[in-house]
């Protein structure tokens, strides 16, 4: 299995290098492309492409994997996706992890986060990505994320095509996480946007603490609480309205993943190509 690692937080990312290390470790083929700079919050977009221009890249030595192949590119993080996919790196990857990001990727914001907008790009290429993501501290916690990608590595290889996983972890040693769960998407993440206008001319964005305390069975609310959660994700997908589609599957209880549902063994990851299957984000209001 050839693993493409990329981030939006750039080549020099630190959780991007601690996220190889324990990547190259579970005996997968590993090769990184990343930004050559910040791209946080590109979501999924390819930049200003022209047939008639060409893309910037360069060879990076990682000091830990010295064999490890790793370039610069002068894109954003879906573009990077794209490049390698198409052969510019050699042999196409066969899964896409995206990663660590500074910071949590939680609720609806995901739509604009670079780091999901990686792994969201890499199913429209018919790939299974992992979004990582890891609550901020200092010192940060990268063993800790880095270590929960690599155990859910071999689930995504063996779950449904064009499977997509978005994990935020909490910033706490590993012994610390109280275990993983599936999640909502919380109707908040962990700060709330807002705008002001400062002159004529200028306007100031900013990004305040939200107030809002969303419930466990959110992937907000299961790291406030101390767990791992992963939801499964879908990109590019259909709406119709409930009659349109099939009964929904009633498996075992003990089989079903469910919001608020610790990961056990038994569990498979959602199929995202069953449209019956999608969800619509939670919406809600602050507290």
């Amino acid at each position: 299995m050839r693993l493409l690692i990329t981030n939006d937080d750039g080549i020099e990312s630190e959780g991007l290098r601690v996220l190889a290390v324990h990547l190259a470790a579970t005996g997968h083929e590993v090769v990184v492309v990343a930004p050559d700079r910040n791209y946080s919050g590109s979501g999924a977009a390819l930049g200003d492409l022209r047939p008639d221009e060409l893309l910037d890249v360069r060879r990076v030595g990682l000091e830990a994997l010295p064999d490890v192949e790793a370039w610069a590119l002068a894109g954003p993080p879906a573009l990077c996706v794209v490049a390698a996919t198409l052969g510019a790196f050699g042999a196409a990857p066969d899964l896409v992890v995206s990663g660590i990001n500074a910071g949590l990727n939680t609720g609806r914001s995901i739509l604009h986060s670079g780091t999901v907008g990686a792994a969201l790009t890499a199913q429209n290429f018919g790939l299974s990505g992992l979004a990582v993501s890891v609550a901020r501290s200092n010192p940060w916690q990268w063993d800790t994320a880095a270590s929960l990608a690599a155990e859910l590595l071999d689930r995504l290889v063996d779950g449904a095509e064009r499977s997509v996983l978005n994990l935020n972890v909490p910033a706490v040693a590993r012994s610390e996480v109280q275990g993983v769960r599936w999640t909502h998407l919380a109707p908040f993440g962990a700060v709330r946007a807002t705008m002001s206008a400062r002159s004529d001319t200028q306007v100031q964005f900013e990004l305040t603490p939200s107030d809002y305390h969303p419930d466990e069975d959110t992937d907000q609310g299961a790291v406030d609480a101390g767990w791992a959660s992963i939801c499964t994700l879908v990109g590019v997908a259909e709406a119709w309205p409930p009659d349109a589609a099939p009964p929904e599957p009633t498996p075992d209880f003990d089989a079903r993943v469910a919001p608020g549902a610790s990961l056990h063994p038994v569990h498979e990851i959602p199929d995202g190509s069953q449209p019956h299957w999608l969800r619509r984000a939670h919406t809600g209001t602050a507290g």
